[in-house]
């Protein structure tokens, strides 16, 4: 298995362009997910000019088997400079520990604290407590 990290320094792949790794992530994001919109949208600050963050994508013989978005916040000392948008592995590839090493590996990639948001009853919670992620906040939106 190979992890591959795309950032605004190496550019889109042209191989596993932006929208590949959307469609990979909408299928494999489960009841967690977003639109595909939404979902390229993050995957596009990471190349944006004035924003950043990094991509990475697990590769099994050519084919994605998970994939990493994590964008940069700008906001360092007062909100983490990173926050953990969307990751998934392909149900095929589950309780393998590619999930564990992708965030080993995209925790390596960046610089600074990070953020990630979960659903209390998202198994992938326990991935990250692991990790060594805490919870000191309770969250709270307004939607308008």
């Amino acid at each position: 298995m190979d992890i591959k990290i795309i950032n605004a320094d190496s550019g889109p792949d042209p191989l596993y362009r932006n929208e590949v790794i959307a469609r990979f992530l909408y299928e494999h994001l489960d009841e967690f997910g977003d639109d595909e919109k939404h979902i390229l949208k993050a995957i596009e600050y990471v190349f944006h000019p004035s924003k950043g963050g990094v991509v990475l994508i697990s590769l099994d013989q050519m084919e994605i088997s998970g994939a990493v978005v994590i964008n940069e916040t700008g906001m360092g000392g007062y909100i983490p400079e990173n926050i953990l948008v969307y990751i998934a592995v392909d149900k095929k590839y589950r309780g393998k520990g590619l999930g564990k090493a992708l965030m080993k590996e995209a925790i390596a990639a960046c610089k600074g604290d990070i953020a990630l948001h979960v659903e209390p009853e998202n198994p992938a919670r326990y991935l990250y407590e692991k990790l060594g992620f805490t919870n000191k906040y309770l969250e709270m939106r307004l939607k308008k």
